[in-house]
């Protein structure tokens, strides 16, 4: 059975992965480009969605949604280390307060 994932170790592991990535075709991974990867991954979710929902052109499969989820997901988390976001506490302050009781 694996280990459950945790934010920081699905970050860490995409970090290594795209530090590989970048060695394998020689990019320079600039501060615009996290964000334009980011968002390029995105479009990609986007088009697996209007694909599964016989709005766009091909075939997709919910493998293919996960897929691209996935993707987004962990450029975002690299956005994040990249500009010294901890998602944690972001999600805590931004999401997670809305749980706190209202003094």
């Amino acid at each position: 059975m694996a280990a459950p994932l945790t934010i920081a170790g699905v970050s860490d592991a995409a970090e290594q992965i795209s530090d590989i990535y970048a060695g394998k075709y020689g990019i320079d991974r600039n501060d615009d480009w996290f964000l334009l990867k980011l968002q390029e991954e995105l479009g990609e979710l986007s088009q697996a969605h209007l694909r599964l929902s016989g709005r766009g052109r091909g075939e997709a499969t919910e493998q293919d949604r996960g897929d691209e989820a996935a993707d987004v997901l962990c450029m975002l988390l690299l956005y994040c280390r990249r500009f010294g976001i901890d998602p944690e506490e972001a999600v805590r302050r931004k999401w997670l307060a809305w749980l706190e009781p209202a003094d």
